[in-house]
C-alpha cells in the first residue's frame, strides 16, 4: 500500500552514498557514465573535434562541483544555453586543521561551523566521518580518494537534566567548548596501543586513533595520508516514512533532493537531437558560505564554461562568430534549484497567508521583490507554461513582509551573465537539521519539471517577445 515512486527511492540510495560534496559529484559522475556521459577536463582543449552535436559531456572541478551538459543535434554557435544549477554542499561540522583535544578523560575532536546549521540537532546522534583524502602514491602523486566510515564512531552528548533542570526552557550552548565530538577513552585508547608517531604530521594533528580507522577504511598505510577534508555526518540512513509512505526522513535535503532531480532530468531528456540548444546541469559547492570560491556559484565556473561552449567548434555545426556567447546568454535560461520552504503545522503563521506551499503539490517558484530570488514574470510563464502543459503540479512563495528572506545561487548568476533566471525548489520541512523531511512525490515532481524545461525551452523561448 502507498507505494513510493521510484525517483523517491533512487534518491534515498544517492543521498545516503553522499555524506559529502565529494562524494555528491562522485555519485553524480556515476549516473552520468551509466547514461553514456563521457568526462572531459577543463585543462584541455574541446577543439579539434571533441564536441560534437548529439554529444553527451561532464567535468568536475575539486571533486566538489560538476558541470554536465548535452549538445543538442541542432545546436549552431550563438544558439542559448538551457542550464539547470543546484549545489552539493549542506550545512555540516567539519574537522579542523588541528582538530586533536583531550578533556577530562575524553578524546575529542575539534570541529568548525560550516554554513548556518540547526546544531542543536547534532546532539546525540551517532556520527561519522566522510569526505576526501589526499594519498601519497608510490611514485610519489598525490590521489584525491573518497572516504566514508559507515559505523559511528562519534558522538556530542547533551548535559543530563539532573545538571541543567534549564534545558527545556531554553537549551543553550556554547559551540566552541560544547559542540565537540568525543571520539573515543582516553582508558580505551591506551589499550589500543596506538601511539602517534613523530614523522607523520596527520598524527600530529590529529588522533592517531582516527588517523588508523581512516587508513584501514582505505586499504592504505597511515603513512600515506597527507591531509584531508573531512565533515562529520549522520550515519542513520535517509529512509521513506510516514504512516502512508509520504515522507523522506533524511539528511542533506537542502541540497540534494535539487542536485539529483538535475542530474536525471538531464539524463532523462528525450529528443535531444532536435534540440537547438546546449543543455546544462550545473552542481556548485559551498553554497552555504557564499559561494565565492573557485568551485562555487560565485567563482568563473559557469561563465567560463558558456563562454568555452559558444566559442568552441562544434562537429558539423555552423562556424564561430565573434558574439557568439553574447548571442547565447540572450537566448538562455538559468532555473536555480534549491529547497524550499514547506509549511509547518505548528508555526503556519510563520508562512504568508496567500503563499504556503505544500509537500505533494509540486515544486516551488520563489518570488521577492528585493530579489534575493531572481524570478520574474517572464521565468515564472516559461515554468508555468510547461507544467501547464505536462499537468506537473507547481506552487509559488514569498516570504512575509516581517520575515528575513533567503537566498540562492540564482541572483548572483543572473547579475554575473545578464541572465534570466528562475528560483525554484521542493518543498521540506526542518531546512539545515540534520535530520530533514520532504515529500516522496515531489522528487518526480522536480524531475518531470526540469526534464520538460530541458526538452523543450529552446521552443518556448522563441514565443517570448521582450527586448
Amino acid at each position: 500500500m502507498f507505494k513510493p515512486d521510484v525517483e523517491a527511492q533512487e534518491f534515498i540510495e544517492f543521498v545516503n552514498n553522499s555524506p559529502s560534496p565529494f562524494h555528491a559529484t562522485h555519485e553524480a559522475s556515476q549516473i552520468l557514465l551509466k547514461a553514456g556521459f563521457e568526462e572531459i577536463k577543463e585543462r584541455d582543449s574541446w577543439n579539434n573535434g571533441v564536441l560534437k552535436r548529439n554529444g553527451k559531456y561532464f567535468f568536475t572541478r575539486n571533486g566538489s562541483a560538476l558541470i554536465a551538459f548535452v549538445v543538442g543535434g541542432k545546436y549552431n554557435p550563438g544558439n542559448g544555453f538551457s542550464i539547470v544549477g543546484a549545489h552539493t554542499d549542506s550545512p555540516c561540522l567539519k574537522l579542523k586543521p588541528v582538530s586533536k583535544k583531550v578533556k577530562s578523560g575524553y578524546l575529542e575532536v575539534g570541529v568548525q561551523l560550516y554554513g548556518g546549521g540547526i546544531w542543536h540537532t547534532w546532539f546525540d546522534r551517532d556520527l561519522s566521518v566522510a569526505g576526501r583524502v589526499l594519498v601519497e602514491q608510490e611514485d610519489g602523486s598525490f590521489k584525491h580518494t573518497l572516504v566514508k566510515v559507515d559505523r559511528p564512531i562519534l558522538r556530542i552528548p547533551t548535559l543530563a537534566i539532573h545538571l541543567d533542570r534549564t534545558a527545556n526552557d531554553s537549551f543553550s550552548f556554547n559551540k566552541e567548548n560544547q559542540l565537540a565530538p568525543i571520539l573515543a577513552t582516553e582508558t580505551k585508547n591506551a589499550l589500543t596501543d596506538i601511539k602517534a608517531t613523530e614523522e607523520l604530521e596527520a598524527e600530529a594533528n590529529h588522533h592517531p586513533l582516527l588517523i588508523r580507522i581512516l587508513a584501514e577504511e582505505m586499504k592504505v598505510k597511515p603513512s600515506q595520508i597527507r591531509d584531508f577534508e573531512l565533515a562529520v555526518y549522520d550515519t542513520q540512513k535517509s529512509t521513506i516514512g510516514g504512516a502512508c509512505n509520504e515522507f523522506i526522513f533524511s539528511p542533506r535535503l537542502d541540497n540534494l533532493e535539487m542536485s539529483f532531480c538535475s542530474i536525471k532530468a538531464l539524463v532523462d531528456a528525450k529528443d535531444a537531437e532536435n534540440d537547438t540548444n546546449i543543455r546544462i546541469a550545473a552542481l556548485f559547492d559551498n553554497e552555504e558560505v557564499g559561494s565565492m570560491t573557485a568551485h562555487g556559484a560565485d567563482s568563473n565556473l559557469l561563465p567560463v564554461t558558456l563562454q568555452r561552449l559558444a566559442n568552441t567548434e562544434v562537429v558539423e555545426a555552423k562556424e564561430v562568430s565573434l558574439t557568439a556567447f553574447e548571442e547565447s546568454i540572450h537566448k538562455s535560461v538559468l532555473v536555480s534549484a534549491d529547497m524550499a520552504h514547506a509549511i509547518h503545522p505548528n508555526y503556519a503563521e510563520r508562512h504568508e497567508e496567500n503563499h504556503r506551499p505544500q509537500m505533494h503539490k509540486g515544486t516551488v517558484i520563489k518570488i521577492n521583490a528585493n530579489q534575493r530570488y531572481a524570478t520574474t514574470a517572464v521565468t515564472t510563464l516559461i515554468l508555468k507554461e510547461l507544467a501547464k502543459k505536462h499537468n506537473i503540479p507547481i506552487q509559488e512563495f514569498v516570504v512575509r513582509n516581517d520575515s528575513s528572506c533567503g537566498s540562492t545561487i540564482g541572483p548572483m548568476l543572473s547579475a554575473k551573465l545578464g541572465l534570466r533566471t528562475i528560483d525554484i525548489g521542493n518543498p521540506q520541512l526542518s531546512m539545515h537539521s540534520i535530520r530533514e523531511t520532504g515529500g516522496t512525490d515531489d522528487v518526480k515532481h522536480g524531475i518531470d519539471l526540469l526534464r520538460a524545461f530541458y526538452e523543450e525551452f529552446a521552443a518556448l523561448e522563441q514565443k517570448f517577445i521582450v527586448d
